[in-house]
């Protein structure tokens, strides 16, 4: 008996100490959804574009800005380094509660191109704040809607919005919204929130690809890749 207790004590052990190894390679996302992407910021430090264009990523989102004055320093890099290898990208913007939207949309437009081709962007809705000017979730729903207006006026296609299960039941949970596209957040199992809304699916916080040194975001498209060519092109405002 004690040797038995022994040896599944040293199991356990085991698989506590290998969990965290195995989990960056651990993507049963594209088991469903076979076009794969990434989002990077400057936390992913130099990224070589060329190594990562042979690993079989179908898209990049990159963030661009943060509130009102904040613009991250590998964008214009990123941007220039991801069109030249052929990987569509869009990119995005952290959204703060408590800044004004308008400030928080020329922030964007001046940072990213207006440029033919790109995927439609994003507002990435996940700062709770709080904000004493936005105490309800119709108030947090009316700015992110103002935000994809002003964003959609100047680009000409209308950006998804980017949150997580807490900020959505928080912050937005009866507030509407069902009409707009979601990128939604959700580590290793689908979605259980925005079931009918989203689009793109963030399921690895630590995934690995060749050209980035350590964590990367993942994402799954929801979709093959006909239907990704659809979103990207042209026609994706009926998506």
């Amino acid at each position: 008996m004690l040797k038995a207790l022994s040896v599944c004590a040293g199991l356990a052990v085991a698989a506590v100490v290998a969990a965290p190894l195995a989990y960056p390679h651990v993507e049963l996302a594209p088991l469903w959804y076979p076009v794969v992407g990434i989002d990077v910021s400057n936390h992913q430090g130099v990224i070589d574009w060329d190594q990562l264009a042979t690993s079989g990523v179908a898209f990049a989102y990159i963030k661009a800005t943060e509130g009102s004055t904040f613009r991250d320093k590998s964008f214009a890099r990123n941007w220039s380094e991801a069109k030249r290898v052929g990987i569509p990208r869009g990119a995005y913007h952290f959204f703060r509660l408590c800044r004004p939207v308008a400030e928080q949309a020329q922030n964007f437009i001046a940072a990213v191109p207006k440029e033919p081709g790109a995927l439609p962007h994003v507002v990435d809705a996940e700062d709770m704040g709080p904000c004493a000017a936005t105490p309800t979730p119709s108030d947090h729903a009316a700015l992110l809607d103002d935000f994809l207006d002003q964003l959609e006026r100047h680009y000409g296609r209308r950006p998804l919005i980017y949150t997580t299960s807490e900020f959505d039941s928080v912050m937005l949970e009866g507030a509407g919204l069902a009409a707009e596209r979601f990128w939604a957040r959700s580590l290793v199992l689908p979605p259980r929130y925005r079931t009918r809304e989203w689009v793109v699916w963030q399921y690895h916080n630590r995934g690995r690809r060749p050209g980035v040194k350590g964590d990367l975001d993942l994402n799954v498209f929801r979709g093959n890749a006909a239907d990704f060519a659809r979103f990207a092109g042209e026609g994706a405002a009926g998506y």
